[in-house]
């Protein structure tokens, strides 16, 4: 197996993690439900995950930062907790991820919020001075996806946040957290929505949301916190606020695992790592007869996610052709992404085959990928 399907989910854990999580599934414990020394230990382990997340997202202030299931929890959190009134108005990226444009479009539905994306162009990028002409004075929120999930093309988030000023600026982080440095991202992220099991490398079930200070969001899920017990309202402080429920313990036992090892490898390195894989794979595309790429072609404005179509073949057939002959696993299809492809020119052509590449592939199976594409660019199909 040749695994190159990274943006869903990452693959392999490292030993580690795997240690990690058995280790946590053996204990007879709950954090915050017991003061026994092994629910103690149990809360250690949140405490481990949650410091080393803010050291990587660079958050001074690592109570801000919930700890729950998945981005798309974090997203929706993010989304329906803010105070939102009719005729308010939000932007996004045209490359949202179904788990932004869902909820978006659920408040256009249920509470008469305005929503318009930005615009991108034939690569899929977009510049500051486009979400500075969207701006209205009814603007409340502006909302990112950091990098396509599709196509890997980087937004740049911190030169619109310069530009949008005090509009609050939620980042979705789920194809950078842990391959792109996001070490300052405290600095000027409003909000930042995450998730342990891609570049994180953790188990999936984590994720989380990092809340600015300026910010209160009201709980998506109200119920034990294992603080403030005797109240029937939940309380009214970071992370318990928004953090109802027996915790994910032996997933983010996981977790901190995996960020011990990206903070003692370095997300710089990775990033360099990933890189040049991707360098390799885009010069090696151009030389096959019928494949186009979409996205970018400077690596200084993608990450390590290649869309590719390939003349004759629709996605389906590619991506399972590729597992059948060389044992390469991609993704394709749309995504999840229908607002990328629609921007793409790529919905009604049933989308794209997705490659992307994480810390343990290698320039081998670079090369075998592409002369496997190769041979089938030139089969009859």
């Amino acid at each position: 197996m040749i695994y190159m399907d990274n943006a869903a989910t990452s693959f392999p854990k490292p030993p580690e993690v795997i240690a990690a999580v058995t280790a946590a599934l053996a204990a007879p414990a709950s954090p915050g439900r017991s003061s026994h020394a092994a629910s103690l230990a149990a809360a250690r382990i949140i405490h481990k995950a949650r410091k080393n997340l803010a050291q990587l997202f660079g958050l001074a202030n690592n109570i801000h930062l919930a700890l729950g299931t998945n981005i798309t929890w974090a997203l929706n959190q993010a989304l329906s907790g803010l105070d939102f009134k009719a005729g308010d108005h939000i932007i996004s990226s045209s490359l949202e991820h179904n788990s932004v444009a869902r909820p978006l479009n659920r408040l256009v539905t249920e509470k008469g919020l305005l929503w318009e994306t930005a615009p991108t162009d034939g690569q899929g990028l977009t510049t500051p001075d486009d979400f500075k002409k969207m701006l209205r004075p009814s603007t409340r929120l502006v909302v990112l996806n950091h990098a396509s999930n599709v196509t890997g093309a980087l937004i740049p988030a911190q030169a619109i946040k310069a530009v949008i000023g005090e509009v609050p600026l939620l980042l979705d982080t789920a194809q950078t957290a842990g391959v792109f440095d996001l070490a300052d991202a405290g600095q000027w992220v409003d909000l930042l929505a995450f998730t342990g099991h891609k570049g994180l490398l953790g188990p999936t079930g984590t994720g989380g949301l990092w809340v600015g200070s300026n910010l209160t969001l009201r709980p998506l899920i109200v119920g034990g916190t294992g603080s403030a017990s005797k109240n029937l309202t939940a309380p009214n402080f970071l992370p318990d606020s928004l953090e109802a429920g027996t915790p994910n313990t032996h997933g983010l036992a996981g977790l901190a695992a995996a960020t011990e090892i990206l903070l003692k490898k370095g997300v710089k390195n990775i990033h360099r790592h990933e890189m040049n894989l991707t360098s390799i794979f885009l010069d090696g595309l151009t030389q096959i007869p019928g494949a186009t790429i979409w996205g970018p072609l400077n690596l200084a404005n993608r990450l390590a996610v290649v869309a590719v179509t390939l003349r004759g073949w629709s996605s389906s057939d590619l991506s399972a052709a590729l597992e059948k002959k060389a044992g390469i696993l991609t993704r394709a299809g749309l995504q999840c992404a229908p607002l990328t492809h629609r921007t793409m020119g790529t919905l009604k052509t049933g989308g794209v085959t997705r490659f992307s590449f994480g810390l343990f592939n290698t320039a081998k199976e670079i090369d075998i990928a592409l002369k496997t594409l190769d041979q089938l660019a030139q089969t009859k199909h």
